[in-house]
């Protein structure tokens, strides 16, 4: 097993971080682009395992498309074959082939998809057999599982003959990434209309464009935790747009209630200390990647807060609540699971001289404990792990000093 040690570091000198690209832009942007007609002038993609896997399988298009731990990658593809009438197989990694997708292939099937499971029902790896005729333009998917479903689905939808009514059943999680792929639709010009819970995108063709990939909110966010809970400190944010297509720029509001104060420019955000306010509650719904970099951050700095939205994190990489229970205990924080899923984030009130985090596979859980370094000596296992989406953050934490 490979460790990261991470020293104390509580003050550091004003540091520029050149962020990454987004990964949730460049995977729509992918498919986009591989539906399109023409050629587009795309720049900037994600240095993300996620993104390069799939740039791979697009650019080799082989029978079996093996998206490894990428979960974007295994629905988008899985509408994307569909569409494009291809022969495919589905799959990825042990925990890939643990994670749901049902609803998504019930959805394509009640379309003309023909899809079986090549071993458990509702999960992968499964094979597609293309797309034998548009049977139905309008259907129901569950709001509240994964966004990832809906996304995949409204991509497609322009190239289905009759277009597609898509109605949103119950309570819509992380809404913003639904919002963010229609945006980016639009921006490839297809029209669309939401109405209360249901979106149309009648049939229509993708145009070329040009488009550059914005910079990562996701990843900025473990730099907003770092200086909220550091005692000095200033940072640069290379590459962030104050009107972002992307749910996870909410960051800026969480943490000006947790003592960053930001300031955009042409080139990025900068953050400077500001005394805490403090925060009470906070609905993680339609951001729910930022739930594990708020619970650390809120568990440094003594805020005793009340979380909900937690919902999806148990079908991520991990069990994203639990792995947050097992590794916030080991310096005397807890996150406790209430009535209705509300859960109480009781922050610590002593920290060991060493606290050790397992990562269990999942990108997030490295980079959101890397602000403890600001309080304690931290040693993370596994650190690669952050190569599915951030493959140089340990060069830019290495910046600091």
């Amino acid at each position: 097993m490979t460790i990261q040690i991470l020293p104390q570091l509580s003050k550091f000198k004003s540091t520029t971080i050149p962020l990454p690209s987004s990964k949730s832009e460049s995977n729509r942007v992918l498919v986009i682009d591989a539906l399109t007609a023409g050629d587009n002038q795309i720049s900037n993609l994600a240095e993300a395992r996620d993104t390069q896997t799939m740039i791979r399988l697009l650019e080799s298009n082989p029978p079996v498309y093996d998206v490894l731990d990428a979960g974007t990658t295994m629905r988008f593809l899985t509408a994307y074959a569909t569409i494009a009438n291809q022969n495919k197989v589905m799959t990825g990694t042990a925990r890939m082939c643990e994670r749901p997708i049902g609803i998504l292939v019930d959805a394509l099937r009640s379309l003309g998809a023909e899809i079986h499971y090549m071993n458990k029902e509702g999960y992968p790896p499964l094979a597609i057999h293309g797309f034998k005729g548009q049977k139905t333009k309008h259907i129901k998917v569950r709001g509240d599982v994964s966004s990832q479903y809906v996304s995949a689905l409204l991509m497609i939808a322009p190239m289905l003959p009759q277009g597609l009514e898509l109605e949103l059943e119950g309570k819509v999680g992380s809404r913003t990434y639904i919002e963010m792929t229609l945006e980016l639709m639009a921006q490839f010009g297809i029209t669309y209309t939401w109405v209360d819970n249901i979106i149309v995108v009648s049939p229509q063709s993708y145009q070329p464009t040009s488009f550059s990939v914005e910079s990562d909110w996701s990843g900025a966010s473990y730099w907003f935790s770092l200086l909220a809970c550091a005692e000095e400190g200033e940072l640069f944010l290379r590459g962030l747009k104050e009107n972002s297509l992307q749910g996870d720029s909410k960051i800026v509001e969480i943490m000006d209630s947790l003592g960053v104060k930001s300031e955009f420019s042409s080139e990025g955000i900068r953050l400077t200390k500001q005394p805490v306010k403090g925060l009470k509650s906070w609905d993680f719904t339609h951001c729910p990647d930022l739930a594990q970099t708020v619970a650390v951050t809120c568990s440094i700095l003594g805020q005793k807060t009340e979380f909900t939205g937690l919902e999806s994190l148990r079908i991520k990489e991990t069990d994203r609540i639990l792995a947050l229970q097992q590794e916030l205990a080991k310096f005397n924080a807890q996150l406790v699971e209430g009535a209705n899923e509300v859960f109480t984030l009781i922050p610590s009130v002593e920290i060991p001289a060493e606290v050790q985090i397992h990562t269990y596979d999942d990108h997030r859980m490295a980079m959101a404990f890397m602000p403890l370094m600001t309080k304690t000596k931290v040693v993370i296992e596994d650190p690669e792990v952050v190569n599915k989406s951030y493959p140089s953050f340990w060069k830019h934490v290495a910046l600091l000093k």
